[in-house]
């Protein structure tokens, strides 16, 4: 009954519009009461988002499972970058799972700005769910709450981008193909470094300006750091060394 509402929905909204299309016209067309219709979506806009709670659900399992193994991503729950990324893919797959559907509520979504506005709420919900995930993996840490909230909100960021780009092809392209390169730039900039170290206890002084001298007890300090790594990451792992030498 809810798939021949959400069909019912579909064919009238494709042939009248969305403003046009009334729920006493859609349980018309699938046979149903209004009651059964409100059984399933709360309003006529749950009608055209019908998989969203499951994929949200699915995907705090997916975030929730601590069993280390990842999906289709490099990293399991040992690598928290690589999880989230992981966790957006089970988001693509709901939509790819049906891509008529899909392009069909994409050019929908376009031409209606209170469907658009649903949407983007939707989507700041799998937003805070990320978030919220990686802020308990970095907490304690230096800036933990303000790193897990810019990952997450690139992740989302990332997988919009690709999955648009496979909806304006209208479902010709490679889905995953699309998303997986959006989201190795957010691997490419926040994963595969150790999480951030926790806050020191105190400032840490250092000598600065051109009186600085180095003495015969200076240590030397190496940092290794993976070829390809932002300057400003090489420039913290540096900090952070020097940071624990000096205490």
């Amino acid at each position: 009954m809810r798939d021949s509402l959400v069909a019912a929905a579909f064919q009238l909204f494709l042939e009248r519009g969305y403003e046009q299309t009334t729920v006493d016209e859609i349980v018309a067309l699938a046979g149903v009461g209004r009651r059964s219709f409100f059984r399933y979506f709360p309003s006529k806009e749950d009608v055209v988002f019908p998989d969203h709670e499951r994929c949200l659900a699915e995907m705090n399992d997916f975030l929730g499972d601590s069993s280390g193994e990842g999906g289709e991503g490099e990293g399991g729950a040992d690598d928290p970058v690589a999880r989230v990324c992981d966790a957006a893919r089970v988001v693509l797959r709901m939509y790819a799972e049906n891509p008529t559907f899909s392009v069909q509520r994409y050019r929908l979504t376009k031409k209606v700005p209170g469907l658009r506005t649903y949407e983007l709420s939707v989507v700041w919900r799998y937003e805070r769910a990320l978030a919220e995930y990686l802020r308990g993996r970095f907490a304690g840490r230096r800036d933990g709450t303000l790193r897990a909230d810019v990952i997450a909100a690139a992740v989302v960021a990332a997988h919009n981008n690709g999955l648009r780009s496979w909806l304006r092809s209208d479902g010709q392209s490679d889905a995953t193909a699309e998303v997986d390169h959006a989201l190795a730039h957010v691997q490419q900039v926040f994963g595969s470094a150790p999480d951030p170290a926790p806050d020191p206890v105190g400032p840490v002084q250092r000598p600065t300006g051109k009186s600085a001298k180095r003495t015969a007890d200076d240590d030397v300090v190496v940092v290794i750091s993976r070829r390809g790594a932002p300057m400003w990451r090489v420039v913290q792992e540096v900090e952070t060394a020097l940071g624990r030498d000096l205490e």
